[in-house]
């Protein structure tokens, strides 16, 4: 993925929450040879805004998103988040801002523990994060489960095999609302969903974004989806 250097940056007026500058990631190919995956790339979003980044499959969007979150660390550039550049934070550091930058995977069903209960598996982030006492993380759980559609009740005896894919995804978003973040990373969230299951999704996605005042980067290589959200 090639950006175009500073032009998608705005002035340090603006409601800017996250930055991204000149962002740069390379893996190795053999002993001498690097693939250089995303090269150069700058963009900015403002707080409570819809970003879209669209492209072909494997020009380097999903590596971008991850870069973000330092999944991978980029070999160079900055990520601004809240005035801190997350490239420089120590994975202690880092540990403790993921809560507030989510990410929802374009497979859900493989982005869920297939051995857990669903129940589980939103309030496994609670766990890790969270410092509520236990029984007020799963009222948050269960508020979480039902502000997608789902029933609370049987979330705590079924798991993902149970669902549908556009579940699943439902289930994924769940996951990440309910550590309260302010950005979410969409990551081609509905490419593998049906054409009517998606266009629930998308709706459901602007529904939390406005009921919690989320900030969305929407990645996707379908420019009419993205024109549905940004």
């Amino acid at each position: 993925m090639a950006g175009s250097g500073n032009n998608h940056l705005r002035t340090e007026f603006d409601d800017v929450l996250l930055s991204i500058e000149n962002l740069v990631v390379e893996f190795p190919s053999g002993r001498k040879n690097k693939v250089h995956a995303v090269s150069d790339v700058s963009f900015d979003i403002r707080k409570g805004e819809t970003l879209g980044i669209v492209g072909e499959s494997g020009c380097g969007k999903s590596t971008t998103a991850k870069a973000i979150v330092q999944l991978p660390k980029p070999t160079s550039g900055k990520v601004d988040y809240e005035g801190t550049d997350l490239t420089k934070l120590d994975k202690e550091g880092m540990r403790q801002k993921r809560p507030s930058i989510q990410m929802i995977y374009q497979d859900p069903i493989s982005s869920l523990n297939p051995r857990r209960t669903v129940f589980n598996i939103v309030n496994e982030g609670t766990r890790v994060w969270s410092t509520e006492h236990s029984q007020q993380q799963e009222l948050k759980v269960e508020e979480m489960i039902q502000a997608v559609g789902l029933d609370p009740n049987e979330a705590r005896v079924r798991r993902p095999h149970e669902y549908s894919g556009g579940q699943c995804q439902r289930i994924s978003v769940a996951r990440a609302l309910v550590l309260d973040p302010q950005v979410i990373i969409c990551d081609e969230p509905v490419s593998s969903l049906d054409v009517s299951v998606q266009a629930r999704i998308l709706n459901m996605l602007q529904d939390m974004k406005d009921e919690y005042g989320l900030t969305l980067l929407f990645i996707s290589h379908d420019l009419s989806v993205v024109k549905n959200v940004s």
